[in-house]
């Protein structure tokens, strides 16, 4: 059986140009149409009477420096400093500190840290990280009976500084 008509070769094509000229049309018509409603404010809702909120005092927190002055040539802690205080260099000066920052905040163990103190640490550039640690341990609080008894819970870094020479 044959047929008439086309041929297999014979393609239909697609008249482009038409149809981008409607697709603009629709969204023109579309775009002028469209009415910008403003988003409704009032609800008038009655809420019930909160609890007054605690009084907030806007006195910033108390600052501590803490400075760790590094020996040059080896990066060991030379000299610690807290406040106009010198504490020195050994084990025993990360203890001074931690009891000076205790009786600086002076809190008792069943409260939890105060947030109106903050510590600031200014390390020098080439001290030994592990000086630095233990000075964030020292600050933050105390180990008791497998427990951490927080001081401090605002800690913060200077900026670095630049070694001498």
């Amino acid at each position: 059986m044959k047929f008439r008509g086309r041929h297999l070769h014979d393609r239909i094509e697609t008249q482009m140009a038409p149809m981008i000229d409607v697709v603009f049309q629709l969204l023109i018509f579309f775009m002028l149409t469209l009415k910008i409603i403003e988003p409704e404010g009032d609800f008038n809702i009655n809420m019930p009477i909160g609890v007054p909120a605690e009084q907030t005092s806007d006195v910033p927190p108390t600052l501590m420096k803490v400075r760790l002055i590094a020996d040059p040539k080896s990066g060991q802690l030379a000299e610690m400093r807290f406040g106009q205080q010198t504490f020195g260099n050994g084990a025993e000066a990360f203890a001074r500190l931690n009891s000076e920052v205790l009786r600086l905040v002076s809190m008792n163990v069943a409260e939890p840290p105060s947030k109106d103190h903050e510590v600031e640490i200014d390390a020098d550039f080439d001290l030994n990280y592990q000086y630095v640690i233990k000075a964030v341990s020292a600050v933050t609080g105390r180990m008791d009976d497998g427990k951490l008894i927080r001081y401090i819970e605002k800690i913060r870094f200077a900026p670095p500084r630049e070694p001498a020479g």
